[in-house]
């Protein structure tokens, strides 16, 4: 049995790591949204006051650039701004003229719930492209390479009228819009799932046919383990280890890909009020989502090596005659695997 300490240190040692890696990632962010708003044309003044077809008049443009601190030097803007974040407070939409922390707490459980049924998605159906492919003939391996390249190269806003024009319009199963019910969430969350399953199924059966030839799979084998058995029990855990690595990015890929999906479905959430905050340079807006979506990030990447770490604890250190659960390898197995090489000298007896 591991003494506490021995299991606290590593823990302590991660925990700093993740604080280290969120604190740099999100003043990276917060660095590039300050300067990236800024580097684009015109007045953020005349956002404030309603846009350029506002006509404020030059007073009422200076005094909205004094309220808002857009006067002062840029270093200095850049200090307050860091501090406001720190802070939480993200200031008021100039577009909404609501605080942005209401606005983004009524629109990201939306987007957060399409997001989480699309991965989900995305992960059934790069595990369903992946039993078709391993273990069978060359013509079903290559259909379903294809498959997943379509898959992954296919763009949103083309997948997502295809889907709308087929299902909504022809059939008239599933609503065209967003309905406020679980059918309205079909159809957004198959145009997000479908692209990333190609990329998920396409590392997935790459890990997987390595693992269903591995010698903990022939050593189960020898056990008689069924081929279903085998794959629940060995080749699954194996094969979704590169998929949980690349976890950060699918969700953010979701994440950016909802600007698409909402805006074609005509769904609330803050892909739709990203849009909008960057059409109406609507600075305080587009930072608050940018800084979100940077914690979900972050958050999701430390979910995702906390569930790696408990599924493969040892990791690429562990030995592949301890990485059965039911026990070492037979000695016929582990003999044919592990050291097939040695050979007994002239004139000695094996024992």
């Amino acid at each position: 049995m591991r003494r506490p300490s021995a299991v606290l240190k590593p823990l302590g040692t991660w925990l700093v790591r993740q604080l280290v890696r969120a604190v740099v990632v999100l003043w990276l962010v917060a660095t590039a949204i300050f300067i990236g708003v800024r580097a684009i044309p015109g007045d953020p003044a005349e956002a404030i006051m309603g846009g350029p077809g506002s006509q404020a008049s030059a007073e009422a443009l200076d005094m909205a650039r004094a309220e808002y601190g857009l006067d002062r030097p840029l270093v200095e803007q850049y200090l307050i701004f860091l501090g406001n974040l720190l802070r939480g407070d993200f200031g008021v939409s100039y577009s909404y003229q609501d605080p942005v922390t209401e606005i983004i707490g009524d629109v990201f459980p939306q987007t957060l719930l399409l997001a989480v049924v699309s991965l989900l998605t995305a992960w059934l159906l790069a595990l369903v492209l992946s039993l078709i492919s391993v273990g069978r003939g060359r013509a079903s391996r290559w259909m379903t390479s294809l498959l997943e390249i379509i898959a992954a190269a296919v763009p949103h806003f083309w997948l997502g009228a295809v889907l709308i024009t087929v299902f909504s319009t022809n059939l008239g199963l599933l609503p065209s819009i967003d309905n406020g019910r679980a059918s309205g969430l079909i159809l957004p969350a198959l145009t997000l799932a479908i692209p990333m399953s190609g990329f998920m199924a396409q590392l997935m059966r790459d890990s997987l046919t390595q693992a269903m030839s591995s010698p903990f799979v022939l050593a189960a084998r020898a056990r008689g383990a069924s081929t279903v058995q085998v794959f629940f029990a060995h080749g699954l855990r194996h094969s979704i280890l590169p998929v949980l690595n690349m976890s950060g990015w699918s969700f953010s890929s979701l994440l950016s890909g909802a600007v698409v999906v909402e805006e074609v479905f005509a769904r609330p959430g803050i892909g739709r009020a990203l849009l909008q905050g960057v059409l109406s340079r609507d600075i305080p807006l587009v930072t608050g989502i940018a800084v979100l979506c940077a914690v979900c990030y972050i958050v999701v990447m430390a979910l995702a090596e906390a569930t790696e770490q408990l599924i493969n604890p040892a990791g690429a250190d562990q030995h592949p005659d301890q990485d059965s659960p039911d026990g070492p390898l037979p000695a016929t197995v582990a003999e044919e695997t592990i050291a097939p090489s040695v050979v007994p000298e002239p004139g000695v007896r094996r024992s």
